[in-house]
Parts: structure tokens; sequence; C-alpha cells
């Protein structure tokens, strides 16, 4: 069987028990972006590992940018990539709300 494209990978630390962490972030992409997402696939990793890719391009990784994705933020770079016209509804509000 070949992958939909779409495909968004999400490599998580089974050693950090970070499988909830990673299919919570599922859920809320596939929630999201239920038309415009051909797969998600959740991948067992070691070694603290947390890594968000789409297609071939790294979107986010724990080690290079220290720690976890928003979940808004990585919502706007899928977005961006996958429907760069299309609105966020509250997502994009607050982004661009006044502090």
């Amino acid at each position: 069987m070949t992958p939909r494209e779409p495909r968004l990978e999400i490599e998580y630390c089974t050693q950090c028990r970070w499988l909830l962490r990673a299919a919570w972030t599922a859920q809320e992409l596939l929630t999201t972006f239920q038309k415009e997402l051909g797969e998600v696939a959740l991948v067992p990793g070691t070694g603290g590992i947390f890594e968000i890719k789409l297609g071939d391009e790294l979107l986010w990784s724990r080690k290079e940018q220290g720690g976890f994705p928003e979940l808004p933020d990585l919502k706007r770079m899928v977005r961006d990539r996958i429907a760069p016209g299309r609105s966020l509804g509250h997502t994009d509000r607050a982004a661009t709300s006044p502090d």
C-alpha cells in the first residue's frame, strides 16, 4: 500500500513515553486538516526524539528547537504548506491580536 499524500510523520520517543503527546498532536492536525492531509503516521523512536515531518521537510525537531511545538504554531506551519489560502479561524486571530 502506498502512502497517501501529503504525508505527515510524527516520530516520538518510546523511552520518554511521548506516544500520548504524538497521538494528541496527530488528532489535532487530522481534525483541522481532515480534507487536506492524506495521512498522519506515528513512528516510534528512541533517544528523546520528537520530530514532525511533512513529506521530506522537517517542520519541527525537539532537539533543534528545544522543546515541543505550540499547537497553533504547528497548525500554521502545516497550513502554509498544504493549504496556504485557508483561514485557521481563532488560531489565526490569536496570532495577529495585539498583546
